[in-house]
């Protein structure tokens, strides 16, 4: 077979090679959330006066983090973090399972959509199912 004969069958392979990489490397992108217990405690809260509101933005308080490289737990002071409109903070905190204390980390939740329907025999869910399907709470849905 001469060279000639050979490209359309190497272009083919690379094609499918190439085609098989991307796909390999989506589910590569794959976020994983590990959490970690440990034996002690947090320390009570520092207080930290709230400042002034700022427009635009979100006081996020203070908490305590666990630094494992010197194995105890360091405070994070508060900070201001641009707003994100339908949704609100939701702050670190600590909880303690079976297996010691684990952080829950804070994060943006989408505001509103767990008050809704309160009173209704619907646990907080507008909708008869239960469940509210991302963006629909802004839109008044759910």
């Amino acid at each position: 077979m001469t060279d000639c004969a050979l490209r359309p069958a190497r272009a083919l392979l690379l094609a499918a090679l190439l085609g098989s990489g991307l796909t390999l490397s989506a589910g590569s992108l794959a976020q994983v959330s590990v959490n970690i217990a440990i034996g002690v405690p947090p320390p009570a809260p520092i207080y930290e006066a709230v400042p002034a509101p700022r427009a635009g933005y979100v006081w996020m308080p203070g908490y305590w983090d666990w630094d494992d490289h010197h194995r105890k737990h360091a405070w994070k002071k508060g900070r201001w973090e641009r707003e994100r409109p339908g949704y609100v903070y939701e702050s670190p905190r600590w909880i303690q399972s079976r297996d010691g204390w684990v952080l829950v980390p804070g994060r943006w939740d989408q505001g509103g959509y767990k008050d809704k329907g309160k009173g209704n025999g619907n646990h907080g869910h507008g909708n008869k199912g239960g469940h509210c399907p991302p963006g629909q709470a802004k839109k008044g849905e759910c």
